[in-house]
């Protein structure tokens, strides 16, 4: 008998999904590059985000994974009204309890992150006050004097009767010493909580929730998220924030000003920004990730006249240096350096075949870097003890600021050799953006005080007649699950138009900059009549760059200041003011949200929120934290509803105030000008 045979059916493969350019993002430039990663083969983030759906049940706030008996998953079966919510997990967890838990480890996380950075910069700093380094110096005295006696620091000593300056190198190590012990000290309390206005102060205070020190807050999170501790949503939320404001008030806020004593304050400058910074006939570095400690050397080596001859041996004109992420805008806001694009744009400067050498620090850096720039002659350098890539091709550099333009001109050199490896067609896309960025608390206060004034009175002033609406913060990330950009760039225009100014950090920032709404010319034809006058006559664009997102602690001080300046109230939360996160992504981002709610700050975030899976907590969040704190969370994913929920904040708390009434324009003489008290 015959063998019988079997006929063998074979699957042919999947295809792989694909994004579409279009569909992925708003930006003419990613769109074009998004096209050519696929003709060429290379994965994207945005090809991932096609083939890898999230998880219903995480997005909802609601899968356990604390302990071995789980991952235990509740999803959301009914609403509040079908009745109680009998849902647990192996231990008895409610889906409010896993919510906050969750919540909470992602506070705990993203403040971590802000916090360490914020370490990193108080370590260096204090090598700086004991001469221990040649390359960091202070380059802005009158911030060191300006913020020392936050620090408890004096700067003044009695000699012989009379009053006269301490001398600076004994303030600066006064200053490094108290600064670090925020971070340890064993009692009291962040020194700093105490820039914000009295009765804020006095609210932690009365609540019990002001932070001990930055560390043991968030290692308290921690512990009280292990299976079988803190299983009370209220307390839980409670921790969280003495850890964020610990972060908002404290990790960043330090950051933001020793980097400010170390490398400069920022003022307003010129840049560009987008993709098409980059330059064919330039070795091109970006750098990316989010401390300026290693992009500072690198910026003064790239600019040495040694590196740039080396440059011109191996054919290339000079050295073109590009930031992604917040290390670009640490770039920025200070030597002008143009950022190259934002978080999700990093995979996109490898693939024009152009970037000799990608350096990275730490955060928001995408492990499939190193395979990306496998298919290019990209050098891929890691420099952060804490942020190593496991991949043959990276190669690893450790940043020590003791020899650090040492090391930074090994960086560039490497770049520099690398340029004449080039094996793939060089495509930059054309497209790119003027901006003015470099905006902060000082400069905010000069261009609308002007010389004689100096102080936030002006702004103060034009909101209580109307030509301002309000002032907006919207920050952070990037989302591949939501068109890139999109969200942004549509809440920013929607805020303008209706007199809303806005002030931006982060990744929004160079969204914006990108889409030409960092400009001043921009006011004129995106703005509503008010707020484009304001512009006009200031020279202000209506979107203001003031920084990176450890940048967000100079949105508090300007709103501390607005409070100073009078007229709007006696707290943050009486301002006709609003935050927003449309494409947040990290746990930085909810820290953040996080410390601008507990602040006073009605603060929104696009796509979701992860607590839908648990009602309860979800209403405590969203409309009981106002009735603590004065403001709440919020989230709306669509983009022109998003915005309008944030001016319908607006005009409520204009309401409150009495300033929402239109009032006649008077023209004043010189008698009623005399009257004036002088500033």
């Amino acid at each position: 008998m015959a063998e019988e045979t079997k006929e063998k059916v074979v699957k042919a493969p999947k295809e792989k999904k694909v994004a579409d350019p279009v569909a992925a993002s708003m930006d003419l430039a990613t769109q074009i590059m998004i096209k050519r990663a696929q003709e060429l083969g290379v994965e994207t983030v945005f090809d991932r985000a096609e083939s890898m759906k999230p998880c219903n049940i995480g997005i909802q706030g609601t899968c356990c994974k604390n302990c071995a008996m789980g991952p235990c998953r509740l999803p959301l079966t009914k609403s509040v009204e079908d009745g109680p919510d009998e849902r647990k997990g192996l231990c008895g967890a409610t889906a409010n309890t896993i919510a906050a838990r969750n919540f909470a480890r992602m506070v705990a996380a993203g403040a971590s992150a802000h916090s360490d950075h914020g370490r990193g910069v108080a370590e260096v700093f204090m090598s700086v006050a004991k001469k221990e380094t040649n390359d960091y110096k202070i380059k802005d005295p009158q911030k060191l004097i300006a913020i020392a006696p936050y620090l408890d620091v004096a700067t003044t000593v009695e000699v012989d009767g009379k009053t006269v300056d301490r001398d600076l190198d004994e303030i600066a190590l006064e200053v490094a010493e108290n600064a670090l012990n925020e971070w340890g000290k064993p009692s009291g309390e962040l020194r700093y909580l105490k820039r914000a206005p009295q009765p804020l102060y006095e609210r932690w205070k009365k609540l019990g929730v002001l932070p001990r020190n930055i560390d043991r807050e968030t290692v308290e999170i921690m512990h009280r998220t292990h299976m079988g501790v803190d299983q009370d949503y209220k307390n839980l939320i409670k921790q969280c924030t003495r850890c964020a404001l610990g972060d908002g008030w404290g990790g960043s806020m330090l950051a933001t000003d020793l980097q400010d004593v170390m490398f400069g304050t920022p003022y307003p400058l010129q840049s560009e920004a987008n993709l098409g910074i980059m330059k064919q006939d330039h070795v091109n570095i970006i750098i990316h990730g989010h401390e300026p400690i290693l992009s500072e050397m690198i910026v003064a080596a790239a600019q040495s006249k040694e590196m740039i001859d080396h440059a011109k041996t191996v054919g290339a004109k000079g050295i073109q240096l590009g930031g992604i992420c917040c290390t670009g805008n640490e770039m920025l806001q200070r030597h002008g350096v143009p950022p190259a694009g934002t978080f999700l744009q990093q995979e996109l400067a490898i693939i024009t075949g152009a970037c000799e050498a990608m350096v990275v620090d730490v955060q928001c850096i995408f492990q499939n870097l190193a395979n990306v720039a496998k298919c290019f002659h990209t050098k891929l350098i890691t420099t952060h003890p804490i942020a190593k890539m496991e991949q043959e091709n990276v190669v690893h550099i450790e940043f020590d600021e003791h020899h650090a333009m040492e090391d930074a001109k090994r960086i560039v050199k490497m770049a520099i050799d690398n340029f004449k490896n080039r094996r793939a067609e060089v495509m930059i896309p054309r497209q790119k953006a003027t901006q003015i960025a470099g905006f902060g608390v000082e400069s905010i206060k000069y261009h609308l005080g002007g010389t004689f004034r100096g102080d936030y009175y002006t702004l103060n002033d034009n909101i209580i007649n109307g030509r301002i609406r309000g002032i907006a913060g919207v920050v952070g990330c990037n989302n591949a699950r939501t068109r890139h950009n999109e969200a942004h760039i549509a809440i920013v225009k929607e805020l303008i138009k209706n007199d809303v100014i806005v002030l931006t950090t982060g990744c929004n920032g160079i969204a914006c900059a990108m889409e030409g709404l960092l400009s001043p010319e921009t006011a004129a034809v995106f703005c509503g009549p008010g707020l484009a006058e304001v512009c006009e006559t200031v020279g202000i664009p209506p979107v203001l760059h003031l920084g990176s997102c450890v940048d967000n602690s100079r949105i508090l001080l300007a709103a501390t200041e607005v409070v100073k300046a009078g007229g709007l109230g006696k707290d943050i939360c009486d301002l006709p003011a609003a935050g927003s996160a449309p494409e947040w992504m990290s746990e930085k981002a909810i820290s953040i949200g996080h410390y601008f709610v507990t602040s006073g700050v009605y603060t929104v975030f696009g796509l979701h929120l992860p607590m839908s899976g648990a009602p309860v907590f979800q209403d405590y969040m969203y409309n009981e934290l106002e009735k603590i704190y004065g403001g709440m969370w919020d989230c709306e994913a669509d983009p022109i509803k998003h915005a309008h929920k944030m001016i319908a904040h607006i005009d409520k708390k204009r309401k409150a105030l009495g300033i929402d009434k239109a009032r006649d324009r008077v023209l004043m003489d010189m008698a009623d000008r005399q009257k004036l008290e002088a500033m």
